[in-house]
């Protein structure tokens, strides 16, 4: 696999693609929906309302730094907290019937310092909900597009901090889903494991950890299925915006002061974090990069030192290379968003 050049320097053309990338309206999905758009791919950005849609658009459009003469965006409405929205997504992407050649599952919420879960329309813990049981539900169902697509692939947002062993999964509790016994017990679940009492940190943690297995397993069928695609999950590193909102909206709410202090120290005083835009440009060359090997990848934007990152591929943790909980997670999870576990036949 290989990257994309720094975002300061020009990348060599690409033919057109159509991606459909979730987390578009900020933060990373944002800054890679724009090169996407400026690179003259066609874009599907499903939003949580119409009113995100509509200034998504917008504001995509007002970042050109030229004018596009033929732009392609589409903007469903796609409530990941809601699997209805999810389902009435799909059916309207299927009814247009246009291939998908990249299928970017990137949105994702954090919700750090939250005492008690919040909860999707199932009723289900709502970081599990949006990070990974919706991005399932809409990967499945958009399955023929992807078949039909050209060079397709999907492309998994995760973080290090799914690894115990990484500087972000020592901190406070370590990620584990140990035989998914909450997720199991379906709607009003507060962990994944069913043991722990609720905790926002270690939620996302595990949410992340299940994206990775997702993405595994995703893989695993696919070949199984005589279609192998590549399968790419990726950790772009700690990022952290200078404005407000995107995606530690949430976490400011639970402790405004704490996350505005730990973004001076990390980002300013430490020089340990990659800006949206250094991020948004590997997601970007992720979706577009034409030597990607079928099967499923994991790579991480390393740390060298402040200031210093690299791009490079790495083992995920020991649970997330579990091949018996990849396969239990995806049943339990096909089964709680109303799906059959088994992929159907290509067309």
């Amino acid at each position: 696999m290989t990257v994309q050049p720094p975002i300061n320097q020009p990348s060599a053309p690409q033919p057109p693609r159509h991606i459909l990338l979730t987390g578009a309206s900020s933060g990373i999905g944002f800054e890679a929906a724009r090169l996407l758009l400026q690179a003259g791919h066609a874009l599907t950005l499903p939003c949580r309302n119409q009113a995100t849609a509509a200034a998504t658009i917008e504001r995509l459009m007002a970042a050109q730094s030229s004018e596009i003469a033929s732009p392609s965006i589409h903007a469903p409405v796609c409530d990941l907290a809601d699997l209805g929205s999810v389902e009435h997504c799909a059916a309207d992407l299927l009814g247009r019937g246009k291939p998908i050649d990249a299928l970017v599952l990137n949105a994702g919420l954090q919700e750090a310092g939250a005492p008690e879960p919040r909860r999707s329309a199932q009723d289900y813990e709502l970081t599990i909900a949006v990070n990974h049981l919706a991005h399932q539900a809409l990967s499945q169902r958009l399955l023929p597009l992807l078949d039909a697509g050209n060079s397709p692939r999907v492309v998994v947002t995760a973080s290090e901090v799914h690894d115990p062993l990484s500087a972000g999964g020592r901190v406070g509790l370590p990620a584990g889903l140990s035989n998914l016994e909450g997720l199991r017990a379906g709607a009003g679940f507060a962990m994944v494991d069913g043991q722990s009492p609720f905790n926002a940190e270690k939620a996302y943690k595990d949410s992340k950890l299940c994206n990775l297995l997702f993405a595994r397993e995703l893989a695993r069928r696919l070949r199984l299925r005589c279609t192998p695609l590549p399968v790419l999950g990726w950790s772009p590193g700690l990022v952290i915006p200078r404005k407000e909102g995107g995606f530690f909206r949430y976490s400011r709410r639970h402790n405004p002061w704490g996350q505005r202090l730990f973004a001076l120290v990390a980002r300013d005083l430490l020089r340990i974090t990659a800006t949206p835009g250094q991020a948004g440009s590997l997601l970007a060359a992720l979706a577009t990069d034409p030597e990607v090997e079928p099967g499923f990848s994991y790579g991480v934007n390393r740390l060298l030192g402040p200031g210093r990152l690299r791009f490079e591929p790495t083992e995920p943790s020991a649970e997330a290379r579990d091949e018996q909980l990849a396969n239990a997670l995806w049943q339990v999870s096909a089964d709680l968003v109303g799906l059959a576990a088994e992929l159907p036949s290509p067309a």
